[in-house]
């Protein structure tokens, strides 16, 4: 049986116990099986996921699957507008002890959207940074948080926001102090800078990734950094790179 979360799992009326015929996403798929096995099919290749082999389905992948008996599939989707995969196709990856705790638990829903990123980062296999960015819950503020998470680089004050869903700013400013702990502009720069980790990973410079996430200048992105992450934009890159090349089987 597949189970994901309902809000992007749009193939439902395609799954049946046997598996599904070929469709393809607008968002990328983390395909996991916790119990059993399953066989996928993309183009020309052929993969078999089991506990410890999960994979990587990038956005616009045809792609079909068959369920062995006593399989459970864990199909995760992620936003490909707010989500830059590292993999240009099907891409298969071991999954850690770590890696199916944070699968299971957002299967459970003890995993919440505000750590989105940070699920991201560590099911493409590094351990994740990112900062915590809780989602509001009220209809006025989860629109906010949406489209910022969409496009962090907006611009628009709370009272500009305020204006545009005809509510007031304070009503506006008090929904995330309340339901995410955190003022407006903090929940924003958290949002701002878990994307920038993303972009520093593709090899952005510096300068092009505070821009494309919305500082108004590369002083004011590595001070923000700075105060976050207790290092520079390029010292976390450094540091990210001598992770990479001490994993295991990493090819220098």
């Amino acid at each position: 049986m597949a189970q994901g979360r309902t809000s992007a799992a749009t193939d439902e009326d395609f799954i049946t116990a046997g598996g599904h015929p070929t469709h393809t996403h607008d968002f990328h798929q983390l395909l996991y099986t916790p119990l059993g096995r399953i066989s996928v099919f993309t183009p020309g290749t052929g993969h078999e996921l089991t506990p410890s082999v999960a994979l990587w389905i990038p956005a616009g992948t045809p792609h079909s699957a068959r369920f062995h008996p006593d399989s459970l599939v864990v199909a995760e989707p992620f936003d490909a507008d707010v989500h830059e995969l590292p993999y240009a196709r099907p891409t298969v990856v071991r999954i850690d002890e770590g890696q199916r705790r944070l699968l299971l638990a957002r299967t459970r829903g003890t995993g919440t959207g505000a750590d989105e990123v940070a699920a991201f980062l560590t099911l493409t296999g590094f351990p994740s940074a990112a900062l915590p960015a809780p989602r509001p819950t009220s209809e006025s503020a989860r629109s906010v948080a949406r489209a910022l998470l969409r496009r962090p680089e907006d611009q628009r004050t709370a009272t500009q926001w305020a204006e545009s869903l005809h509510t007031s700013s304070t009503s506006l400013r008090r929904a995330f102090r309340n339901e995410t702990g955190l003022a407006f502009s903090e929940w924003r720069t958290r949002v701002r800078l878990n994307r920038s980790l993303d972009l520093l990973d593709r090899g952005h410079l510096v300068s092009a990734v505070a821009a494309r996430v919305g500082f108004t200048s590369t002083n004011g992105y590595i001070l923000a950094f700075r105060k976050h992450f207790d290092c520079t934009p390029g010292a976390w890159v450094k540091g990210r790179g001598e992770h990479t090349d001490s994993r295991p089987g990493h090819a220098a």
